[in-house]
């Protein structure tokens, strides 16, 4: 075998004195991933690792990779995401997956935390009430997409306004307004759920511009795009980058 010195020490970083079985069964699959994945993708831009494990924790969970969560769980806290910030990826992950896929990655940390001796629950990280949500949630959406969404939440047909007013009061307000992670984060690890579950691509390019617009860049977006390939493929990835690459820099 030949895995790269940096993939090694990279992999001893993620995962100290951990050897996977993968070693003994599948060595040739085993020098292809990790010199790509932790050699020649790790190493070819600045984007520090703190960043890069939050967008693969998102990524993972946008692709329902909850095997390869739980073990990037690992190499995410050797390399600083804390307790609290995987607990707000999952959380805001509903918003836009919905409990029915993100049940099992809950129970992924909370085991995580378990193992580790994290006393549950962790400190609590809302910051609004059942009567200020939706207001916090309406100058969440002007803070993240401008002044136009001021009266978001009475937007739409009769018969299908409400669904606006939940975006604003449940997604915005029940989640983006929650301490731990910011802004900027939290529309970064939206892209990545966007982008790793496909067919979202209207989305996609609505936060990709969000994303710019908090200032999160076009450069940025595309080394996180990059750093995701591993984990969700090509395909999704390149459409990602069409739609970061369609957008207009300014704000």
């Amino acid at each position: 075998m030949s895995i790269s010195q940096k993939a090694q020490e990279y992999h001893e970083k993620m995962f100290p004195n951990y050897k996977s079985q993968l070693l003994k069964t599948d060595p040739e699959f085993i020098e292809l991933f990790d010199n790509f994945a932790f050699d020649e993708v790790v190493n070819y831009d600045d984007l520090d690792d703190h960043t890069r494990f939050i967008a693969i924790l998102a990524t993972l969970l946008g692709c329902q990779g909850i095997d390869e969560f739980k073990t990037m769980l690992i190499g995410a806290y050797h390399f600083g995401v804390t307790p609290i910030e995987m607990k707000e990826i999952v959380y805001q992950a509903v918003a836009y997956l919905g409990i029915g896929r993100v049940l099992p990655f809950l129970h992924a940390v909370n085991d995580f935390c378990k193992a580790h001796d994290i006393v549950l629950p962790l400190k609590g990280q809302s910051t609004t009430t059942i009567q200020n949500r939706l207001e916090k949630g309406r100058l969440a959406q002007v803070d993240i997409f401008g002044e136009s969404m001021h009266d978001f939440y009475k937007s739409g047909n009769e018969d299908s306004k409400h669904i606006n007013y939940w975006l604003t009061d449940n997604c915005f307000g029940d989640y983006y307004t929650r301490k731990g992670l910011d802004y900027k984060q939290r529309e970064l690890i939206t892209f990545c759920f966007l982008l790793a579950q496909g067919g979202c691509e209207p989305q996609l390019t609505s936060h990709a511009a969000a994303n710019v617009r908090l200032g999160n860049s076009k450069a940025f977006l595309i080394k996180v795009i990059s750093q995701c390939i591993p984990f969700i493929g090509y395909p999704r990835s390149l459409n990602a980058l069409h739609c970061v690459e369609t957008l207009k820099e300014d704000k």
